[in-house]
């Protein structure tokens, strides 16, 4: 193996057990011909990238809790401060099974978020009453993901990426949102910016947002060159929120040199992943993750 090669799979490896929990058996999700999206999707392209979907998340993450609703229930029904790393790792793995993954586990999955929203729900501090699984909520939830996904790629990843294939992937994206109960769900571009605009009204920062938020920003896992890598994507990821969602937490814009080193770091890990197993499209006959690779 060359010394280049050798590198890639350390790197790969752990990474792979930072977003799988390796001691219950999680393995990434093997990319397959039969999954719920097909290889030529623009799903595939923009979710596949991890920088700029931990960027993206991250972003997706603020946005979503400015809604006391979603706030409620992280707050109501999460162990987010005790295991948000676990929380983010969960989103990353959802996304990774239903893009890639065989369609039944990509279903499957679905179902399972599905029978855990139709229990939740509670009161929000001001008395009203919230579900989980109220559609729109929903439909709140899925646009500021899907969108904060594709910006972080258009940022990061593809800045030439055209009107039509932002259009696509929302489109693509919209089978989720859909099959999860949220209602209305966008089919492009225009009519995602639009469902985020008519909601503005109903957003507030107060002190449990800013608690959720600070812990989100100040994940920082396994050693100094993730540490560094963490900051870097927690700070790219507040940069992406539109200003006046970045306004309303109260968080710095991201410096030109931010900037440019996110890049340089998707670039690297766009290097580490070519030629990956994490890359290949697996015949069905295999059904266990390479070990060795």
């Amino acid at each position: 193996m060359r010394p280049s090669e050798f590198v890639k799979v350390r790197v790969r490896r752990r990474i792979n057990e930072l977003f799988n929990d390796y001691e219950r058996g999680e393995r990434p999700a093997l990319r397959r011909a039969d999954a719920l999206f097909p290889p030529d999707s623009v799903a595939w392209r923009v979710n596949g990238d991890i920088v700029t979907m931990m960027i993206g998340g991250v972003s997706g993450l603020l946005l979503q809790m400015l809604h006391p609703a979603v706030l409620a229930g992280v707050w109501d029904h999460s162990d987010f401060r005790a295991d948000m790393h676990g929380r983010l790792r969960r989103t990353a793995k959802f996304i990774a099974v239903t893009t890639y993954d065989h369609a039944h586990n990509g279903q499957a999955a679905i179902d399972r978020v599905r029978r855990i929203h139709d229990k939740l729900g509670g009161t929000l501090p001001d008395g009203a009453p919230y579900r989980v699984r109220d559609p729109r909520l929903l439909a709140w939830v899925h646009v500021t993901e899907i969108t904060s996904f594709l910006d972080a790629w258009v940022r990061y990843g593809e800045p030439a990426m055209s009107r039509a294939d932002q259009d696509a992937y929302i489109a693509e994206m919209a089978r989720i949102g859909r099959v999860l109960g949220a209602d209305p769900v966008p089919s492009d571009r225009v009519g995602a910016d639009a469902l985020i605009q008519s909601m503005r009204h109903e957003l507030k920062a107060d002190a449990r947002t800013r608690e959720v938020a600070d812990l989100v920003m100040r994940q920082r896992i396994g050693g100094a060159a993730e540490r560094a890598s963490a900051a870097l994507v927690m700070a790219a990821g507040a940069d992406l929120l539109p200003r006046w969602a970045r306004d309303m937490h109260g968080l710095p814009a991201a410096s030109p040199a931010t900037q440019a080193a996110a890049r340089a770091l998707a670039r690297t890990l766009a290097w580490v992943y070519d030629g990956s197993p994490n890359r290949r499209v697996w015949p069905a006959e295999v059904t266990a993750w390479p070990e060795s690779r």
